[in-house]
């Protein structure tokens, strides 16, 4: 089947009611649940798997792809206004995006996570109608050896984000993925700081980690205060126009961050934790006011919010041409392609390319319904950070605990939040690097896991990290990144 021809069948099939029907219940149940700390679409998408059975093929995937879109946004407004991510892609956002809402510039915030989530998705949406079927192509030059390669080099840029000590970055780094090595090691059944509970099994819960990190930590934070979020204004001094401006004044920002959501989304096991923290940390290197990033700079959260919706049409790749989830949204995904009888693999870029087109066609219907959305309530949202502390912080740790639980059902990633969340606070309180933690526990796993697979198929060989151009492409990529700061503060005292 012809592009052109399977774009119209797609365009046929979305104008009809029923799948825009159901591409609005996705977006609202995903926009809600994604702003529950710890719930997050992928818990969402699999309550609502079973529901799909009497939908027709395409409605149903129409259905779980607009919930995983909706609470992709979803997740930025609880990161925004309560420091609380609702999905961990949105950690990245809380850096600059709640230290606005303390400014009490939590409406231009907001306002600047929807603009650029759509953009974000429009950019991608589009590039991937054009380009998919040879992106997947380009897809399978990846082997264990580059995947490896590619949590390196998000590894390596914590040298980046670590804002002060490039020591204390490297630091938390290394904690980082001194907790992801706890549970059963990938390649041999060899049990790791699990200290006789089988609840630990699986490791540390990511999304528990993220709850006590962001969410319990500043909650601890606030406990020590009077008043409300808002502290440093009396009125909430942003505006939706302020918002929607800062992000069309950055163009190349939104442009290149969103084309790092697509890229490392297509990379299956990296997902959109990974693609957002990488956005926001190449914005940090390129902006000429590095010194805002943390404090409230605009370019933060356009560049997270960019790469997090971005992220989503890259993801769908490898899952709809080779069946690879890279995260638990897409594993979810995944089951109802193959509950409705749409078996994944090459297939769906050719003959069922109209089934593929379909979807991206109601994605790209979504982002306006997530943009209606986000302008229409901004502005009553960004009132919820001037509601007094002492509601908000039972209400948040409520929401963190029972969400940690939930997903997997297990009483220690309650006391994975609690314990996360002190170490957290004090991090923050003498100037460690969060983010450098959160890199090693979300690459930690992706790193070791394709290392070692790498040295048993090259049977402990190192040059099988460089007799390929693209590994060695990204292996020049990782040490750029690495000696860059180096570089840049060895000129700068030169210079003084």
């Amino acid at each position: 089947m012809s592009m052109s021809t399977a774009f119209v069948e797609a365009l046929q099939t979305i104008s009809t009611g029923e799948p825009v029907l159901w591409l609005t219940v996705g977006v609202l149940f995903g926009i809600f649940v994604g702003s529950l700390p710890g719930i997050g679409g992928s818990l969402g998408m699999a309550l609502v798997l079973p529901l799909t059975l009497p939908l027709s093929g395409v409605n149903a995937i129409i259905l779980l792809v607009s919930i995983y879109s909706g609470a992709m946004y979803g997740g930025s407004i609880a990161a925004i206004l309560l420091n609380a991510p609702g999905t961990s892609a949105a950690a990245a956002t809380t850096l600059d995006g709640y230290p606005l809402s303390r400014k009490g510039e939590a409406v231009t915030a907001l306002a600047m996570s929807a603009v650029s989530s759509t953009i974000g998705g429009f950019i991608t949406i589009i590039i991937l109608v054009l380009i998919s079927p040879f992106l997947v192509r380009m897809v399978l030059l990846f082997g264990s050896p580059e995947y490896f390669l590619i949590s390196l080099l998000g590894i390596s840029m914590i040298a980046i984000v670590a804002r002060g000590s490039l020591a204390k970055g490297i630091v938390s780094g290394m904690f980082g993925l001194l907790i992801a090595t706890v549970g059963i090691a990938p390649m041999v059944p060899q049990q790791r700081y699990t200290f006789g509970y089988y609840q630990l099994y699986d490791g540390i819960s990511f999304v528990a980690a993220l709850i006590g990190l962001f969410a319990l930590a500043e909650m601890i934070n606030l406990a020590g205060e009077e008043g409300t979020v808002a502290k440093e204004s009396s009125e909430l001094s942003g505006s939706i126009k302020s918002g929607v401006k800062s992000v069309l004044e950055r163009p190349l920002l939104v442009a290149k961050s969103s084309l790092i959501g697509m890229g490392i989304g297509a990379v299956p096991g990296a997902g959109s934790t990974v693609s957002t923290f990488v956005s926001y940390a190449e914005a940090l290197r390129s902006s000429k006011d590095s010194d805002s990033f943390g404090e409230g700079s605009h370019e933060g959260v356009i560049a997270a919010e960019s790469a997090n919706n971005a992220t989503i049409p890259g993801s769908l790749i490898p899952t709809f041409s080779f069946g690879i989830p890279g995260s638990g949204s897409t594993a979810v995904l995944l089951g109802g392609l193959i509950m409705h009888g749409l078996q994944p693999g090459p297939n769906l870029f050719s003959s069922g390319l109209s089934t593929t087109y379909t979807v991206f066609l109601a994605l790209f219907l979504g982002n306006f319904i997530i943009l209606g959305i986000g302008l229409t309530f901004i502005s009553r949202m960004g009132y919820l950070t001037k509601v007094d502390t002492d509601i908000i912080i039972p209400a948040i740790i409520v929401l963190g605990v029972v969400g940690s639980y939930m997903l997997r059902v297990n009483w220690l990633d309650v006391f994975s939040v609690f314990l996360l969340g002190i170490i957290g606070y004090y991090m923050k309180k003498y100037n460690y690097s969060i983010i450098g933690l959160v890199l090693g526990i979300v690459l930690g796993p992706i790193a070791e896991e394709n290392l070692a697979r790498s040295l048993v198929l090259s049977d402990g060989s190192l040059m099988v990290f460089v007799n390929q151009p693209l590994s060695l492409l990204i292996v020049i990529a990782i040490i750029a990144l690495t000696l860059g700061p180096v570089v840049k503060k060895q000129r700068e005292k030169w210079a003084a």
